[in-house]
């Protein structure tokens, strides 16, 4: 698993397995947030397997499924968890990419200079492309 950072708080990575979890905790990792929803793909783990394995570690576990495209209600539920932690927090969906963009979104609604959002997405590997009539 590769974990790229997006700033002092917030970090995103592609798929989680249960095994991976317990890891984490040692990294100082407090919140996951699973942008996927269950059943995007063949083989991919439940939801509630990661949330068992992160109750296990010690982690809290947020479910905030991005399915077609980031709407204002996922990017709420994005600042709702980064806010609910002082510690850090890892945000995955498949590749990475969709929980960076989503953090960008909720950035962007929290008055977060367009060019800083662009500049840490960047640097973590993210187009932001995508999103970037959002910001």
């Amino acid at each position: 698993m590769t974990i790229r950072q997006l700033d002092e708080k917030v970090f995103i990575a592609g798929q989680l397995r249960p095994e991976e979890i317990a890891g984490l905790a040692e990294r100082g990792l407090t919140l996951i947030v699973n942008n996927r929803p269950d059943g995007e793909e063949p083989g991919q783990p439940l939801g509630t397997e990661i949330e068992e394995a992160a109750s296990a570690a010690g982690i809290e576990y947020r479910s905030v499924p991005i399915i077609r495209g980031i709407g204002p209600a996922d990017a709420d539920a994005m600042n709702e968890a980064i806010a609910s932690t002082d510690g850090k927090v890892l945000a995955f969906c498949r590749t990475g990419t969709r929980s960076g963009l989503t953090w960008a979104v909720a950035q962007s609604n929290e008055g977060v200079a367009r060019e800083e959002i662009e500049q840490k997405l960047i640097g973590a590997g993210v187009d932001p492309t995508p999103i970037a009539h959002l910001l």
